[in-house]
């Protein structure tokens, strides 16, 4: 019986962790719940599992992690908002099921410094499918790391023929139903290039050898190719409750999660290289993964403060990129090895300097 504290029990990850941890009391027990602000459902929530430690905010979810007993934590908790629980977490010992992206792009040297080998189990789906992966080789045999794309609502077009893209177009992805920033983010490929910092972190795997290629139907989540030439991929039809489950009792696997696929009906996979001059932002991650120190957190930040002024109708679809990497080239960070302070002051930071050049 695995005990488990859940962040962000109200949003996507939670609520399908929720689903999974139902499925399954004989393997999981709720201790814990945080939310950022709806406290009708989190007391819900709390009333239909029988969970006495409640938070509601960041603030509250750091000292539930310090005082709770867990052997998981799952950190579904979205935005930088993020990074202090996970420190948390980390620094107790427990196990870290991570679906926060900020915390390791905000975080990254922060986060690694502190976490023990193997402490933290990757939740999103690519980097979960990296980390079943993995396990069919040593560190050593791993030739490059391929996260796969779905290419998003505008596969196939011109950067050109995006200039005129609308908000609900952009919130139309193909597979994947998500919120505002992340189903934007996927449209412009910034969440790939986002992936891509985050599995230079968990997997310490260098930039150069981190691809990305684009498969619609996103049913391959992601790859490792080896030395000798094998690749080995993780295959499963789109459902985040099987990542979720194997960062809730990992290296175990939970039986009857998911659907597996249909082996006898006819089907079709196709991979495509990703056009780099419509979508920019792969290589602009890259760029900014690379320089290290407190660049992730300014590309982060400024590209959420984009997002939002697109969805207000203040800047086209094209600007969002045009204002992140304006904000990147102005930044001048101002410590080799950065500190949660200076991380926190980055950011804020890359956010006043994004609203100056959006006006």
């Amino acid at each position: 019986m695995r005990r488990v504290i859940v962040l962000g029990s109200t949003g996507s990850i939670g609520v399908q962790a929720l689903e999974v941890i139902a499925a399954n009391p004989d393997s999981f027990e709720i201790v814990g719940l945080a939310a950022g602000s709806r406290r009708t459902e989190i007391e819900a929530q709390a009333a239909a599992f029988g969970v006495e430690h409640v938070a509601l905010g960041a603030l509250e979810a750091e000292q539930l992690v310090r005082t709770v007993e867990a052997d998981v934590v799952l950190n579904g908790i979205t935005g930088s908002v993020g990074l202090g629980p996970t420190l948390a977490a980390l620094e107790t010992g427990t196990t870290l099921a991570l679906a926060n992206k900020e915390s390791l792009i905000v975080g990254g040297e922060l986060v690694t410094s502190i976490a023990a080998p193997g402490q933290i189990v990757p939740v999103d789906s690519e980097h979960s499918a990296i980390a079943q992966a993995l396990r069919s080789g040593s560190a050593a045999e791993v030739r490059r790391l391929v996260l796969t794309a779905s290419g998003g609502p505008f596969r196939g077009r011109s950067r050109e023929s995006l200039r005129t893209v609308t908000p609900a177009e952009a919130l139309a992805h193909p597979t994947w139903d998500m919120g505002l920033v992340v189903t934007t983010n996927s449209s412009t490929l910034v969440n790939k290039g986002l992936e891509i910092i985050e599995a230079h972190f968990l997997f310490d795997v260098p930039y150069d050898r981190i691809d990305v290629t684009v498969h619609p139907q996103s049913i391959v989540h992601s790859m490792v190719e080896f030395v000798d030439g094998s690749t080995i991929a993780q295959c499963s039809p789109p459902d985040m409750r099987l990542p979720i489950s194997l960062g809730l009792d990992w290296p175990n696997r939970v039986a009857g999660t998911g659907v597996p696929l249909d082996w006898t009906a006819a089907s079709s996979w196709t991979f495509e290289p990703l056009d780099a001059e419509a979508f920019p932002a792969v290589e602009l991650a890259k760029r900014v993964g690379i320089e290290g120190r407190t660049f992730p957190a300014v590309f982060n930040a400024a590209n959420e403060q984009a997002v939002g002024a697109f969805h207000a109708g203040r800047i086209g679809y094209l600007d969002i990129l045009d204002v992140v990497r304006a904000v990147v080239d102005s930044h001048t960070p101002e410590e080799s090895v950065p500190t949660l302070a200076g991380v926190l002051d980055a950011e804020r930071w890359a956010r006043a300097t994004a609203d100056r050049m959006l006006g």
